[in-house]
């Protein structure tokens, strides 16, 4: 998922940012590459991770429902190939044992499969629904996958102020042709380059969603993780926000544990 957590100088503020190597990022595609790279550098090596939370879903009037559900993930370390995530539904009951499972692609649409405990089998997305909504919440099923470097091109805005913190603006664009966005804009600070803001266009170019990334938390003294999520929708001002309350890594999870075979008895 969300690498919702990856996208986390080289000592330097950016108007300076330096590639590997020493060479000067000379354009804003250049720099916004280089901020992007290195916020993968350093999320790279936690090997696969547990995470237990709430989801508040609210509609336009306040209404509240909250879910449980923990989300487990493995770190695949090639370049060219994306990490496994599956989620688990523990609470209410009447969606207790739903399980989504993600393989994430980085030259291709991801692979994702959900498992429905009330109709007893296995459903594969297809790539054209991944922009509809997970489990009615305001995340879409391509939020929920991985956000791998390859799967975008990156340009670089500018730097601003951003609450107490000084942040890069960067752009993001989906290479992927059947992405439910055209772009994505994230404010990442530039000193631990962690995202703690991110506007999703959707195809027609318009503003959707806002997602807020706070309450930050350090793990193993490297790996950074917001424990709260907050994503808006513009349009129909609904809201869902997500609630960590731990994080395990480096567990006795293996690939194997990611398979589709083992979907309808996770737990």
């Amino acid at each position: 998922m969300v690498k919702w957590y990856r996208l986390t100088a080289f000592g330097v503020i950016l108007l300076g940012v330096l590639l590997p190597g020493g060479l000067r990022a000379q354009s804003p595609e250049e720099k916004g590459l280089a901020i992007a790279t290195e916020a993968d550098r350093r999320d790279t090596g936690f090997g696969n991770s547990v995470a237990e939370l709430e989801m508040i879903l609210r509609n336009r009037e306040g209404r509240e429902s909250y879910r449980s559900l923990k989300i487990k993930t493995f770190e695949m370390i090639a370049p060219d190939v994306g990490d496994k995530s599956l989620v688990i539904f523990d609470s209410p009951r009447d969606i207790k044992g739903t399980a989504f499972l993600t393989h994430s692609k980085i030259r291709e649409s991801d692979d994702q499969w959900i498992y429905l405990p009330m109709l007893g089998k296995v459903k594969r997305i297809s790539s054209s629904s991944k922009a509809g909504s997970f489990m009615g919440s305001e995340f879409s099923y391509e939020d929920m996958s991985s956000r791998d470097l390859g799967k975008y091109k990156y340009k670089w805005l500018r730097t601003e102020a951003c609450g107490t913190l000084t942040c890069f603006v960067v752009e993001s664009y989906p290479l992927d042709e059947k992405s439910g966005y055209t772009k994505l804009v994230s404010w990442i600070d530039t000193v631990e380059y962690r995202t703690w803001k991110t506007d999703f266009y959707n195809r027609r170019g318009d503003l959707f969603k806002v997602l807020s990334q706070s309450d930050y938390k350090k793990y193993l003294d490297k790996f950074w993780r917001a424990t709260k999520l907050f994503m808006e929708n513009k349009v129909t001002g609904k809201t869902t926000e997500l609630r960590w309350s731990r994080f395990d890594f480096r567990t006795d999870l293996t690939e194997n544990d990611f398979s589709k075979g083992r979907i309808k008895t996770a737990r």
